[in-house]
C-alpha cells in the first residue's frame, strides 16, 4: 500500500543567506506576481497532509502565507541540512518531505514519486535526480538532495552530525539506505540561484 499524502509533512527551504542574489530574502522574490516560496509551498501543499516552512529572516512576511513558520535552531544560516533538522524536530508524521523555495516549478508527482520509491526499495530517505550534461557533453544523472523525502525517525542522525560539525547533505544521506527517483524533466528542477536566473524563471 503506497505512503498516504496524510503521512507525509512538506517544508519549504526559506532560510538560506541568499548570497548569489546579493543578500535578498530569496524566498520573498516576486515570481510572477507572488513571493517564490509561496509558489513552491502551493505546489507542495497539493501534495501533502500538512505543510510549513523554514526561514530565518522576516517571519511576519512567511507566517503570512498561511503555515508555521520555523528558523533554524543552528547557529549561522548552517545550510540545507539545518533547515530539514527544523522540519524534523516539527515533524508529526512518519514522514517529511523537502523542497527548496527556489525551484518553483517542481513536478506536480514529485512526493508520489519519491514515497513510492522509499517504499518499494525500503529506503528510509528517497531523492529526486535529474540527467543533466556534464564537461563532456556526455549525460550524467545528477541528485537533487534538496528534494527529499525522509523518514522523521532520522531526527537523532542528522542531530548528530550537524553536532559534529558537518553540513553536507550527501555525506549525511550516504550513512542511511536511499532511493533515487530520476525525473525526465529537468527544467522542472530549474533554480534561480540568481536575480538573472529568477527573470528566466518561466
Amino acid at each position: 500500500m503506497p505512503i498516504p499524502a496524510e503521512d507525509i509533512t512538506g517544508l519549504v527551504l526559506a532560510g538560506g543567506r541568499g548570497s548569489r542574489m546579493g543578500g535578498v530574502d530569496k524566498g520573498l522574490q516576486n515570481h510572477l506576481g507572488m513571493p517564490l516560496a509561496l509558489h513552491s509551498l502551493l505546489r507542495l501543499q497539493g501534495q501533502v497532509g500538512s505543510a510549513m516552512l523554514n526561514a530565518n529572516r522576516n517571519l511576519g512576511a512567511y507566517e503570512s502565507m498561511g503555515v508555521p513558520v520555523w528558523p533554524d535552531s543552528q547557529a549561522d544560516f548552517a545550510g540545507p541540512l539545518a533547515g530539514m533538522l527544523v522540519g524534523l524536530e516539527h515533524c508529526e508524521t512518519p514522514w517529511l518531505v523537502t523542497v527548496p523555495c527556489d525551484t518553483p516549478n517542481f513536478p506536480n508527482d514529485l512526493v508520489e514519486r519519491l514515497a513510492a520509491a522509499a517504499q518499494a526499495e525500503d529506503a528510509e530517505i528517497a531523492m529526486a535526480a535529474t540527467r543533466e550534461p556534464d564537461e563532456q557533453g556526455q549525460t550524467v544523472v545528477q541528485v537533487q538532495p534538496v528534494f527529499c523525502l525522509l523518514k522523521s525517525s532520522l531526527l537523532e542522525s542528522m542531530q548528530a552530525f550537524l553536532d559534529s560539525g558537518q553540513r553536507k547533505i550527501d555525506r549525511w544521506t550516504a550513512q542511511h539506505r536511499c532511493a533515487t527517483v530520476v525525473f525526465d524533466d529537468s527544467a522542472e528542477f530549474f533554480n534561480a540561484n540568481t536575480m538573472e536566473e529568477l527573470r528566466k524563471l518561466g
